[in-house]
C-alpha cells in the first residue's frame, strides 16, 4: 500500500491556512504568524517609533488575530484585514496614553473652529513625498506630538482616507485634515532644523581639518 505523504503547512495556500486556523489548527496559525509577522512589526514600528513597544504590539496584534480570526469572511484580502486589525490595536494603545489628557479634537487650535469656510488642507504635500532621506524623515516623525503623528502615519504612510481616519480616531474629518496639515508643517520645521545641524557639523569638521 503506497504511503500517503503528509502535507506540511508550508505547502498550503493562504486560504487553506486561514480555514485551518479558524478551526483551531495551531500549526496553521503559526504559519500565518511567520508569513505576516515581519509586516505587522514594521507597521507597529512606523506608528510608535519604538522597537520594544513595536514588538509588544505585534504580539498583541496576533493575540487579537487568534481571538478574532473566525470573524474573517474573505470580503477583503487577509493582509488588508490584518492591517486594519493591527492599526486598531496600536490606536487603542496610543489612546490610553493620550486621551486622558486631551482628545484629538481638543488639539485643534481655536481659530480653526470658526464659522468661516475651512481651507482644504488635506491634499498631498510634494515636499514630503519621496524627496526626503527616509532616515531623517523617520527621525522627524518620531518627534511629532502623538495626535499629529497618528494622522500623518495613517494618511501619508498607510494611505487611509480622512473619513477612515475620522472613524478610527473618533474625530471629525475636518480635524483629521487639520492635524495632517499641522503635522506636515511641523515636519518641515524639524527637517529644516536637521539640515541646519548637518550643515553646521560639516562646517565645523571642515574647520577642524589641518591645513596643507
Amino acid at each position: 500500500m503506497p504511503r500517503v505523504r503528509r502535507i506540511q503547512t508550508e505547502e498550503l495556500p493562504e486560504a487553506e491556512l486561514i480555514r485551518r486556523a479558524q478551526n483551531g489548527d495551531a500549526a496553521a496559525f503559526e504559519r500565518i504568524y511567520r508569513l505576516h509577522g515581519r509586516r505587522v512589526y514594521s507597521l507597529c514600528l512606523r506608528m510608535v517609533g519604538n522597537t520594544a513597544e513595536a514588538e509588544d504590539l505585534t504580539q498583541e496584534a496576533f493575540l487579537q488575530l487568534f481571538r478574532k480570526i473566525e470573524t474573517f469572511r474573505g470580503e477583503s484580502a487577509f493582509s488588508t484585514w490584518l492591517h486594519r486589525l493591527t492599526v486598531n490595536v496600536v490606536l487603542m494603545r496610543l489612546r490610553k496614553k493620550t486621551l486622558p489628557e486631551s482628545s484629538l479634537d481638543e488639539l485643534t487650535e481655536p481659530e480653526e473652529e470658526g464659522g468661516g469656510a475651512r481651507r482644504d488642507i488635506g491634499g498631498p504635500d510634494p515636499l514630503l513625498s519621496g524627496s526626503i532621506d527616509r532616515v531623517h524623515l523617520q527621525r522627524a516623525i518620531e518627534q511629532l506630538p502623538p495626535g499629529y503623528k497618528m494622522v500623518f502615519v495613517l494618511h501619508d504612510m498607510q494611505g487611509y482616507e480622512h473619513n477612515e481616519i475620522a472613524e478610527l480616531l473618533g474625530c471629525s474629518i475636518g480635524n483629521s485634515k487639520s492635524q495632517l496639515h499641522k503635522a506636515r508643517m511641523r515636519l518641515r520645521e524639524l527637517l529644516q532644523e536637521q539640515e541646519r545641524e548637518r550643515a553646521r557639523a560639516k562646517r565645523q569638521a571642515s574647520r577642524a581639518e589641518p591645513a596643507d
